[in-house]
């Protein structure tokens, strides 16, 4: 698989707002994109830390996917991205290898990237995400 670079780690937040503030008080983060998807029942915001990228997750309900990481686990880490040249292919040549992969098909995610999933139980623990650059 061809991974460019890691593309941004994500964590989940209760309070997107605040958050995104304390990012720009204590690091000089700049908000690079915000948007909302609401398909996935998040409101999402790259932001730019020097070269590096952070990705800041707040649920628009309850019964969402990060609503729920929120009520189980808490504020924190939720996954890390990796850029590929091809997802489509990533996650052909992921599931061959074994990793159980939960978008077979890459759906879109923030800034019309096409994105796919990998099971934690697949790589340590880790939720991980192939993101097309």
């Amino acid at each position: 698989m061809d991974v460019r670079s890691v593309h941004h780690v994500a964590f989940a937040v209760s309070d997107l707002d605040e958050a995104v503030g304390t990012y720009q008080r204590l690091f000089g983060a700049e908000v690079e994109l915000r948007g909302r998807m609401e398909e996935q029942g998040v409101e999402a915001v790259y932001l730019r830390m020097g070269s590096g990228r952070v990705e800041l997750m707040g649920a628009l309900a309850e019964d969402t996917p990060v609503g729920r990481f929120l009520a189980k686990r808490g504020p924190g880490m939720h996954h890390v991205a990796y850029e590929v040249s091809d997802v489509a292919q990533a996650v052909g040549e992921l599931a061959a290898a074994g990793a159980d992969v939960i978008d077979p098909v890459p759906r879109t995610g923030l800034d019309g990237h096409a994105v796919s999933f990998v099971h934690p139980d697949s790589v340590h623990g880790v939720l991980v995400e192939v993101i097309g650059g």
